[in-house]
Protein backbone atom coordinates (compact mmCIF):
# COMPACT_ATOMS: atom_id res chain seq x y z
CA UNK A 1 0.00 0.00 0.00
CA UNK A 2 2.96 2.46 0.66
CA UNK A 3 3.33 2.40 -2.65
CA UNK A 4 1.07 5.09 -3.18
CA UNK A 5 2.66 7.60 -1.40
CA UNK A 6 5.53 7.77 -4.10
CA UNK A 7 2.75 8.89 -7.17
CA UNK A 8 1.11 12.18 -6.88
CA UNK A 9 -0.03 15.14 -9.20
CA UNK A 10 2.47 18.39 -8.98
CA UNK A 11 0.57 19.82 -6.82
CA UNK A 12 0.86 16.97 -4.24
CA UNK A 13 4.90 17.12 -4.79
CA UNK A 14 4.58 20.77 -4.05
CA UNK A 15 2.55 20.57 -0.70
CA UNK A 16 5.51 17.45 0.27
CA UNK A 17 8.08 19.93 -0.53
CA UNK A 18 6.73 22.69 1.16
CA UNK A 19 6.07 20.69 4.38
CA UNK A 20 9.85 19.26 3.98
CA UNK A 21 10.89 22.37 4.04
CA UNK A 22 9.91 23.47 7.36
CA UNK A 23 10.48 20.33 8.86
CA UNK A 24 13.99 21.57 7.77
CA UNK A 25 13.96 25.25 9.03
CA UNK A 26 13.02 23.96 12.28
CA UNK A 27 15.61 20.76 12.45
CA UNK A 28 18.60 23.65 12.22
CA UNK A 29 16.65 25.71 15.17
CA UNK A 30 16.43 22.20 17.27
CA UNK A 31 20.12 21.68 16.93
CA UNK A 32 20.57 25.04 17.69
CA UNK A 33 18.37 24.77 20.99
CA UNK A 34 20.34 20.98 21.73
CA UNK A 35 23.30 23.19 21.34
CA UNK A 36 22.51 26.15 23.92
CA UNK A 37 20.00 24.39 25.44
CA UNK A 38 16.64 25.49 26.57
CA UNK A 39 17.76 29.04 27.32
CA UNK A 40 16.79 29.71 23.26
CA UNK A 41 13.36 29.60 24.46
CA UNK A 42 11.29 32.57 26.16
CA UNK A 43 10.66 29.67 29.18
CA UNK A 44 11.97 30.88 32.79
CA UNK A 45 12.08 29.86 36.82
CA UNK A 46 8.59 31.13 37.02
CA UNK A 47 7.20 29.89 33.85
CA UNK A 48 8.70 26.27 33.02
CA UNK A 49 5.96 25.35 30.71
CA UNK A 50 4.99 27.73 27.73
CA UNK A 51 4.23 26.84 23.80
CA UNK A 52 6.05 23.36 23.63
CA UNK A 53 3.31 21.92 26.32
CA UNK A 54 0.52 23.84 25.16
CA UNK A 55 0.46 22.27 21.60
CA UNK A 56 0.89 18.72 23.66
CA UNK A 57 -2.23 20.27 25.65
CA UNK A 58 -4.36 20.90 22.63
CA UNK A 59 -2.93 17.86 20.30
CA UNK A 60 -4.12 15.43 23.09
CA UNK A 61 -7.51 16.65 22.51
CA UNK A 62 -6.98 16.24 19.08
CA UNK A 63 -5.92 12.76 19.11
CA UNK A 64 -8.90 11.98 21.46
CA UNK A 65 -11.72 13.25 19.37
CA UNK A 66 -11.34 10.25 17.04
CA UNK A 67 -13.52 8.22 19.21
CA UNK A 68 -16.51 10.80 18.16
CA UNK A 69 -16.08 8.92 15.02
CA UNK A 70 -15.18 5.46 15.84
CA UNK A 71 -18.35 5.19 18.76
CA UNK A 72 -20.67 5.46 16.76
CA UNK A 73 -19.59 3.04 13.69
CA UNK A 74 -18.56 0.57 15.84
CA UNK A 75 -21.14 0.59 19.15
CA UNK A 76 -23.83 1.68 17.44
CA UNK A 77 -23.45 0.73 14.04
CA UNK A 78 -23.90 4.37 12.17
CA UNK A 79 -23.15 3.84 8.60
CA UNK A 80 -22.70 7.32 7.38
CA UNK A 81 -19.49 7.20 9.86
CA UNK A 82 -18.06 4.24 7.62
CA UNK A 83 -16.06 6.19 5.59
CA UNK A 84 -14.62 8.41 8.25
CA UNK A 85 -13.70 5.70 10.72
CA UNK A 86 -10.33 5.18 9.69
CA UNK A 87 -9.45 8.56 8.70
CA UNK A 88 -10.48 9.50 12.41
CA UNK A 89 -8.18 6.81 13.87
CA UNK A 90 -4.93 7.87 11.64
CA UNK A 91 -5.63 11.29 12.47
CA UNK A 92 -5.41 10.61 15.86
CA UNK A 93 -2.49 8.40 15.43
CA UNK A 94 -0.63 11.73 13.81
CA UNK A 95 -1.61 13.89 16.69
CA UNK A 96 -0.08 11.15 19.32
CA UNK A 97 2.76 11.47 17.32
CA UNK A 98 3.38 14.95 17.44
CA UNK A 99 2.22 15.18 21.34
CA UNK A 100 5.43 12.94 21.93
CA UNK A 101 7.30 14.87 19.64
CA UNK A 102 6.70 18.16 21.49
CA UNK A 103 7.37 16.27 24.78
CA UNK A 104 10.77 15.24 23.57
CA UNK A 105 11.20 19.23 22.64
CA UNK A 106 10.25 20.25 25.71
CA UNK A 107 12.50 18.14 28.07
CA UNK A 108 15.77 19.47 26.83
CA UNK A 109 17.77 16.26 25.97
CA UNK A 110 15.61 13.52 24.37
CA UNK A 111 17.01 10.60 25.99
CA UNK A 112 15.54 12.23 29.25
CA UNK A 113 12.36 10.34 28.18
CA UNK A 114 13.78 6.72 28.55
CA UNK A 115 13.89 7.81 32.58
CA UNK A 116 10.18 7.20 32.38
CA UNK A 117 10.35 3.69 31.15
CA UNK A 118 13.56 2.49 32.36
CA UNK A 119 13.04 4.02 36.10
CA UNK A 120 9.30 3.94 36.46
CA UNK A 121 7.16 6.09 38.71
CA UNK A 122 3.81 4.44 39.33
CA UNK A 123 2.99 7.46 41.47
CA UNK A 124 3.79 9.91 38.70
CA UNK A 125 0.89 11.25 36.74
CA UNK A 126 3.33 11.61 33.78
CA UNK A 127 4.54 8.40 33.94
CA UNK A 128 0.80 7.28 33.15
CA UNK A 129 0.26 10.43 30.84
CA UNK A 130 3.06 8.68 28.92
CA UNK A 131 1.84 5.10 28.75
CA UNK A 132 -1.33 6.50 28.09
CA UNK A 133 0.03 8.21 24.96
CA UNK A 134 2.15 5.55 23.87
CA UNK A 135 -0.58 2.62 24.33
CA UNK A 136 -3.26 4.86 22.66
CA UNK A 137 -0.64 4.84 19.64
CA UNK A 138 -0.16 1.82 19.57
CA UNK A 139 -3.74 1.41 19.40
CA UNK A 140 -4.44 3.39 16.62
CA UNK A 141 -1.96 2.28 14.26
CA UNK A 142 -2.37 -1.41 15.31
CA UNK A 143 -6.32 -0.71 14.09
CA UNK A 144 -5.80 1.29 10.93
CA UNK A 145 -3.47 -1.15 9.64
CA UNK A 146 -5.81 -4.15 10.09
CA UNK A 147 -8.90 -2.41 8.63
CA UNK A 148 -7.52 -0.98 5.88
CA UNK A 149 -5.85 -4.31 4.46
CA UNK A 150 -9.07 -6.18 5.19
CA UNK A 151 -10.50 -3.11 2.73
CA UNK A 152 -8.05 -3.52 0.77
CA UNK A 153 -8.86 -7.19 0.51
CA UNK A 154 -12.84 -6.33 0.20
CA UNK A 155 -13.18 -8.52 3.41
CA UNK A 156 -14.44 -7.68 6.87
CA UNK A 157 -12.13 -7.14 9.35
CA UNK A 158 -10.97 -10.16 11.58
CA UNK A 159 -12.72 -10.85 14.84
CA UNK A 160 -9.69 -10.50 16.96
CA UNK A 161 -9.52 -6.58 16.26
CA UNK A 162 -12.94 -5.76 17.64
CA UNK A 163 -12.56 -5.87 21.37
CA UNK A 164 -9.34 -3.79 20.14
CA UNK A 165 -11.53 -1.04 18.52
CA UNK A 166 -13.61 -1.44 21.80
CA UNK A 167 -11.06 -0.91 24.43
CA UNK A 168 -9.57 2.46 21.96
CA UNK A 169 -12.71 4.08 22.88
CA UNK A 170 -12.10 4.34 26.60
CA UNK A 171 -8.65 4.54 26.10
CA UNK A 172 -9.22 7.63 24.29
CA UNK A 173 -10.98 9.24 27.32
CA UNK A 174 -8.21 8.49 29.38
CA UNK A 175 -5.13 10.43 27.59
CA UNK A 176 -6.71 13.47 27.92
CA UNK A 177 -8.12 12.94 31.23
CA UNK A 178 -4.64 12.16 32.92
CA UNK A 179 -3.20 15.03 30.80
CA UNK A 180 -5.94 17.00 32.65
CA UNK A 181 -4.26 15.25 35.98
CA UNK A 182 -1.19 16.60 35.33
CA UNK A 183 -2.64 20.18 36.25
CA UNK A 184 -5.00 19.53 38.33
CA UNK A 185 -2.58 17.37 40.41
CA UNK A 186 -0.38 20.94 41.25
CA UNK A 187 -1.81 22.37 44.59
CA UNK A 188 0.78 25.38 44.21
CA UNK A 189 -1.26 26.22 40.93
CA UNK A 190 -4.90 27.71 42.02
CA UNK A 191 -5.63 28.24 38.39
CA UNK A 192 -6.01 24.36 37.26
CA UNK A 193 -6.84 23.09 40.89
CA UNK A 194 -10.36 22.49 40.02
CA UNK A 195 -12.17 19.02 39.67
CA UNK A 196 -13.86 20.26 35.96
CA UNK A 197 -10.59 20.73 34.51
CA UNK A 198 -10.95 17.19 32.61
CA UNK A 199 -13.95 17.43 32.06
CA UNK A 200 -13.18 20.79 30.09
CA UNK A 201 -10.46 19.05 28.52
CA UNK A 202 -12.83 16.23 27.20
CA UNK A 203 -15.60 19.03 25.82
CA UNK A 204 -12.92 21.15 23.46
CA UNK A 205 -11.21 17.82 22.48
CA UNK A 206 -14.65 16.72 20.74
CA UNK A 207 -15.10 20.31 19.45
CA UNK A 208 -11.76 20.71 18.20
CA UNK A 209 -11.13 17.29 16.47
CA UNK A 210 -14.59 17.19 14.90
CA UNK A 211 -13.97 20.54 13.93
CA UNK A 212 -10.15 20.27 12.20
CA UNK A 213 -11.78 16.64 10.32
CA UNK A 214 -14.54 18.22 8.67
CA UNK A 215 -12.10 21.16 7.48
CA UNK A 216 -9.97 17.48 6.09
CA UNK A 217 -12.64 16.56 4.71
CA UNK A 218 -13.97 19.40 2.71
CA UNK A 219 -10.40 19.76 1.42
CA UNK A 220 -10.19 16.10 0.11
CA UNK A 221 -13.77 16.60 -1.35
CA UNK A 222 -12.61 19.37 -2.99
CA UNK A 223 -9.22 18.16 -4.53
CA UNK A 224 -9.96 14.63 -5.06
CA UNK A 225 -12.93 12.22 -5.68
CA UNK A 226 -13.44 11.16 -1.90
CA UNK A 227 -17.11 12.25 -0.73
CA UNK A 228 -17.46 11.53 3.06
CA UNK A 229 -21.20 12.00 2.41
CA UNK A 230 -23.71 15.05 3.21
CA UNK A 231 -24.90 12.96 6.46
CA UNK A 232 -21.68 12.40 7.84
CA UNK A 233 -20.03 16.04 7.47
CA UNK A 234 -24.04 17.16 8.96
CA UNK A 235 -23.68 14.89 11.86
CA UNK A 236 -19.93 15.91 12.58
CA UNK A 237 -21.13 19.13 12.76
CA UNK A 238 -23.59 19.04 14.77
CA UNK A 239 -21.60 17.00 17.55
CA UNK A 240 -18.88 20.03 16.84
CA UNK A 241 -22.01 22.47 17.91
CA UNK A 242 -23.00 20.55 21.24
CA UNK A 243 -19.00 20.16 22.26
CA UNK A 244 -18.12 23.68 21.91
CA UNK A 245 -21.46 24.81 23.49
CA UNK A 246 -20.54 22.49 26.58
CA UNK A 247 -16.91 23.90 26.58
CA UNK A 248 -18.08 27.37 26.70
CA UNK A 249 -20.60 26.88 29.54
CA UNK A 250 -17.59 25.10 31.33
CA UNK A 251 -15.49 27.78 31.03
CA UNK A 252 -18.60 30.11 32.65
CA UNK A 253 -18.76 28.00 35.47
CA UNK A 254 -15.15 28.07 36.12
CA UNK A 255 -15.26 32.04 36.14
CA UNK A 256 -18.50 32.36 38.06
CA UNK A 257 -17.09 30.03 40.77
CA UNK A 258 -13.98 32.08 40.53
CA UNK A 259 -15.25 35.66 40.79
CA UNK A 260 -19.19 34.55 43.45
CA UNK A 261 -16.17 33.30 45.91
CA UNK A 262 -14.10 36.26 45.88
CA UNK A 263 -10.82 34.37 46.45
CA UNK A 264 -8.35 36.80 45.01
CA UNK A 265 -6.18 33.45 44.45
CA UNK A 266 -8.18 32.13 41.61
CA UNK A 267 -9.95 35.61 40.13
CA UNK A 268 -6.23 36.83 39.56
CA UNK A 269 -5.57 34.30 36.84
CA UNK A 270 -8.64 34.92 35.07
CA UNK A 271 -7.82 38.90 35.12
CA UNK A 272 -4.90 38.82 34.17
CA UNK A 273 -5.85 36.67 30.92
CA UNK A 274 -8.74 39.21 29.67
CA UNK A 275 -7.69 42.75 31.20
CA UNK A 276 -3.72 42.52 32.69
CA UNK A 277 -2.47 42.54 36.15
CA UNK A 278 0.20 45.79 37.09
CA UNK A 279 0.23 46.77 33.92
CA UNK A 280 0.93 43.15 32.12
CA UNK A 281 -1.04 42.28 29.66
CA UNK A 282 0.46 39.81 26.72
CA UNK A 283 -2.38 37.52 26.45
CA UNK A 284 -4.81 39.66 26.65
CA UNK A 285 -5.60 40.05 22.90
CA UNK A 286 -5.49 36.77 22.58
CA UNK A 287 -7.80 35.63 24.98
CA UNK A 288 -10.36 37.97 23.61
CA UNK A 289 -9.65 36.77 20.35
CA UNK A 290 -10.35 33.22 21.61
CA UNK A 291 -13.99 34.81 22.80
CA UNK A 292 -14.87 36.04 20.07
CA UNK A 293 -14.20 33.11 17.56
CA UNK A 294 -15.84 31.24 19.88
CA UNK A 295 -19.05 33.15 19.83
CA UNK A 296 -18.52 33.92 15.97
CA UNK A 297 -18.55 30.12 15.68
CA UNK A 298 -21.60 29.55 17.44
CA UNK A 299 -23.64 32.14 15.77
CA UNK A 300 -23.17 30.02 12.46
CA UNK A 301 -23.22 26.44 14.53
CA UNK A 302 -26.66 26.99 15.98
CA UNK A 303 -28.03 28.04 12.61
CA UNK A 304 -29.26 24.82 10.91
CA UNK A 305 -29.33 26.40 7.66
CA UNK A 306 -25.95 28.08 7.75
CA UNK A 307 -24.29 24.64 8.40
CA UNK A 308 -25.98 23.25 5.54
CA UNK A 309 -23.25 25.43 3.41
CA UNK A 310 -20.43 24.27 3.68
CA UNK A 311 -18.34 27.98 3.08
CA UNK A 312 -20.06 28.56 6.40
CA UNK A 313 -18.96 25.64 7.89
CA UNK A 314 -15.30 25.65 7.23
CA UNK A 315 -15.61 29.49 8.38
CA UNK A 316 -17.34 27.96 11.51
CA UNK A 317 -14.63 25.11 11.76
CA UNK A 318 -11.66 27.52 11.47
CA UNK A 319 -13.03 29.56 14.10
CA UNK A 320 -13.61 26.92 16.59
CA UNK A 321 -10.57 25.55 15.66
CA UNK A 322 -8.71 28.51 16.36
CA UNK A 323 -10.53 29.56 19.83
CA UNK A 324 -9.92 26.60 21.28
CA UNK A 325 -6.24 26.49 20.10
CA UNK A 326 -6.12 30.03 21.95
CA UNK A 327 -7.36 28.82 25.02
CA UNK A 328 -6.24 25.46 25.77
CA UNK A 329 -3.30 26.29 24.51
CA UNK A 330 -1.61 29.57 25.85
CA UNK A 331 -4.36 30.52 28.05
CA UNK A 332 -4.57 27.30 30.05
CA UNK A 333 -1.06 26.42 30.23
CA UNK A 334 0.77 30.09 30.41
CA UNK A 335 -2.06 31.90 32.85
CA UNK A 336 -1.28 28.69 35.11
CA UNK A 337 1.84 30.36 36.28
CA UNK A 338 1.21 34.01 35.60
CA UNK A 339 1.11 35.47 38.35
CA UNK A 340 2.76 33.16 40.13
CA UNK A 341 2.23 31.65 43.76
CA UNK A 342 4.13 34.63 45.17
CA UNK A 343 2.22 37.11 43.05
CA UNK A 344 5.13 38.03 40.78
CA UNK A 345 3.67 38.53 36.84
CA UNK A 346 6.68 37.56 34.97
CA UNK A 347 5.21 37.27 31.59
CA UNK A 348 6.40 34.90 29.03
CA UNK A 349 5.91 34.60 25.37
CA UNK A 350 7.52 32.39 22.66
CA UNK A 351 10.75 32.91 20.95
CA UNK A 352 11.75 32.26 17.61
CA UNK A 353 13.43 29.12 17.81
CA UNK A 354 10.20 27.96 20.11
CA UNK A 355 7.71 28.86 17.44
CA UNK A 356 10.15 27.23 13.95
CA UNK A 357 10.53 23.97 15.93
CA UNK A 358 6.49 23.82 16.79
CA UNK A 359 5.77 24.69 13.08
CA UNK A 360 7.99 21.87 12.07
CA UNK A 361 6.30 19.41 14.49
CA UNK A 362 2.81 20.29 13.24
CA UNK A 363 4.95 19.84 9.38
CA UNK A 364 5.20 16.50 10.59
CA UNK A 365 1.91 15.57 11.44
CA UNK A 366 0.77 16.76 8.52
CA UNK A 367 3.19 14.60 6.33
CA UNK A 368 2.07 12.08 8.13
CA UNK A 369 -1.87 12.65 8.11
CA UNK A 370 -1.16 13.68 4.07
CA UNK A 371 0.72 9.91 3.39
CA UNK A 372 -1.99 8.51 5.24
CA UNK A 373 -5.00 9.80 4.08
CA UNK A 374 -3.16 8.97 0.19
CA UNK A 375 -3.17 5.46 1.09
CA UNK A 376 -6.30 5.39 2.47
CA UNK A 377 -8.31 7.05 -0.21
CA UNK A 378 -6.09 4.96 -2.77
CA UNK A 379 -7.25 1.77 -0.84
CA UNK A 380 -10.64 3.12 -1.40
CA UNK A 381 -10.87 3.55 -4.45
CA UNK A 382 -9.38 -0.08 -5.81
CA UNK A 383 -12.16 -1.37 -3.61
CA UNK A 384 -14.63 1.22 -5.02
CA UNK A 385 -13.61 0.05 -8.66
CA UNK A 386 -14.35 -3.28 -9.27
CA UNK A 387 -17.92 -2.77 -7.70
CA UNK A 388 -18.71 -0.11 -10.30
CA UNK A 389 -17.79 -2.27 -12.72
CA UNK A 390 -19.86 -4.87 -11.65
CA UNK A 391 -22.65 -2.35 -11.41
CA UNK A 392 -22.34 -1.29 -14.77
CA UNK A 393 -21.82 -4.77 -16.48
CA UNK A 394 -24.64 -6.27 -14.35
CA UNK A 395 -28.00 -4.39 -16.56
CA UNK A 396 -26.45 -5.89 -19.68
CA UNK A 397 -26.63 -9.52 -18.29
Amino acid sequence: MFEKVFSGSPRYWTWILGLACVIGIGFYFYLRQLEYGLGVTGLSRDVTWGFYIAQLTFLVGVAASAVMVVLPYYLHDYKAFGKLAVLGEFLAVAAVTMCLLFVMVDIGQPFRALNMFLHPTPNSILFWDAFVLNGYLVLNALITRVTLVAERKNESPPKWIKPIIYLSIPWAVSIHTVTAFLYCGLGARPFWMTAILAPRFLASAFASGPSLLILIMLIARKLTRFDPGKEAINKLAQITTYAMITNLFFIALEMFTAFYSNIPEHMIHFQYMFFGVDGKSALVPWMWTSVLAALGSLVILLNPRARQSYQLLATACVLVFSSIWIDKGMGMVVTGFVPSPLGKVNEYMPTLPEVMISLAIYAIGLLMVTVFYKIALSVRGEVEAPAAVVAQEEPAR
